[in-house]
């Protein structure tokens, strides 16, 4: 699912530690069962909402390097 906005809902937006300093990456934020995924760039593109089995599918592929270019 992609939402433009998700209005009246303060969001803690998160991203990585080692990307704080730079704006080339996403931000995640949990709202309720779902997990929220957004550019960190582009803030207004949109926001993807996972649930936990898409989200833990996510988070399998990249840290096996499924989704590295090749």
């Amino acid at each position: 699912m992609v939402c433009r906005s998700i209005r009246g809902t303060v969001l803690n937006w998160r991203k990585a530690r080692r990307s704080q300093g730079g704006n080339d990456c996403v931000e995640v934020a949990a709202l309720g069962p779902s997990v929220l995924v957004r550019d960190s760039r582009d803030h207004s593109a949109g926001v993807i909402a996972l649930d936990s089995s898409q989200w833990n599918r996510l988070l399998s592929a990249i840290q096996s390097g499924d989704l590295d270019g090749r």
